[in-house]
């Protein structure tokens, strides 16, 4: 039976791949360290997690690639599937060593640093075309503007912490100055309105594209900008094009999520993401082929090979995004979050599998 290890097991994404990857015969081996978790992960609760491991110490850690690398080495060479960038980030340093103990889809150190950098990033669009938000040199001469330093991950910050908003100059000059501390001259583009959306995409060791799937932003949390907390799949060849094309003039294999704005590109996650979930929602192959191309299957690509138009929420962020935005005068989006309580599918549960789900909320009730 093929063994896949799962690392990071605290992250919401370890779950849905457990699951796919379960479902398919797989036998899924989960890992986390801890010091990056007090709490035991809900995917050890998983009845498709066969094997759960504790790591000591933290994925930060100098001498962390070594001990993944003996925990790796006495699985029986399984693939390789990491769920946090730290990891990740690790094992890239690193690929040929992992290489001889495992198998996996990830790019070199490089490139994941050159898709890290929005500003590297903004210039490639520029050069294949591809439309980007105008971004300011100077002081801008509109507002509202975002700012954001050129890799908020790079300096452990938040999801929420990585970009601010500015409505006038003096609202500009106060974030300007925030952002300093982290970088100097932090990247500066025009605010584009409308509802976001992502295109993820998997490209296997020749960079091939082997699956896409698009979904677009319903909510998010807060309310004035921030990581998804509903979003629904749906189609889009012209998008999934655009990334692919992008992510494949950096050499890039894996998996990565591009994010947009109608036809504009904001910025690329070189990961796993945050809405990785909707893989398992929508019933997407995404984990399962990353498997078989990381086993060096050489895989044709399926569009549409997922269900669309399917809503996913993460229940008890999404209520918080609903008073976010009652809060802000917009009843529209909690009226419409309403609505979804029986239209849209929890992230973390199915009826297969409750146990993530359940440690979920318990976990949540402990931690506060």
């Amino acid at each position: 039976m093929d063994t896949v290890v799962i690392t990071d097991g605290k992250y919401r994404a370890s779950i849905a791949a457990a699951r796919m990857l379960g479902r398919s015969g797989r036998r899924v081996a989960v890992v986390q360290t801890r010091g990056d978790q007090r709490l035991e992960p809900p995917v050890f609760a998983s009845r498709y997690a066969a094997e759960t491991r504790w790591l000591e110490g933290r994925a930060s850690d100098p001498d962390y690639p070594d001990r993944l690398y003996e925990l790796l080495a006495g699985c029986g060479r399984p693939v390789l599937f990491c769920t946090g960038a730290a990891t990740l980030n690790a094992v890239a340093k690193q690929r040929e060593r992992f290489s001889q103990v495992c198998d996996f889809l990830i790019a070199p150190p490089e490139t994941l640093d050159q898709l890290n950098d929005k500003q590297a990033v903004h210039r490639r669009c520029v050069e294949l075309g591809i439309p980007v938000p105008r971004q300011f040199e100077g002081a801008p001469d509109r507002f509202p503007v975002i700012i954001k330093p050129r890799c908020g991950e790079k300096f452990g910050l938040k999801a929420k912490d990585r970009y601010a908003v500015a409505n006038t100059p003096a609202e500009y000059e106060a974030h300007r100055a925030r952002m300093a501390r982290y970088d100097p001259h932090p990247i500066v583009q025009e605010r584009v309105e409308g509802a976001g959306a992502g295109a993820s995409l998997l490209l296997d060791r020749e960079g091939r594209l082997i699956a896409a799937l698009c979904h677009r932003r319903i909510r998010e949390y807060p309310a004035s900008g921030g990581p998804s907390t509903c979003c629904e799949s749906f189609y889009d060849e012209g998008m999934i094009g655009q990334a692919y094309r992008l992510l494949s003039s950096f050499g890039f294999v894996g998996m990565a999520m591009v994010e947009f704005k109608g036809e504009r590109v904001l910025e690329v996650n070189p990961r796993v993401w945050g809405s990785f979930p909707m893989t398992e929602r929508a019933d997407s192959p995404f984990a399962v082929r990353y498997a078989r191309a990381a086993r060096g299957e050489r895989l044709d690509y399926q569009p549409r090979d997922y269900q669309t138009g399917v809503r996913m929420r993460f229940t008890l962020n999404d209520g918080a995004a609903m008073l976010d935005y009652l809060r802000h005068g917009r009843p529209g989006p909690f009226l419409q979050g309403a609505a979804d309580w029986f239209r849209a599918k929890e992230a973390l549960a199915a009826k297969d599998d409750p146990g993530p789900w359940r440690r979920y909320l318990r976990n949540t009730l402990l931690r506060r």
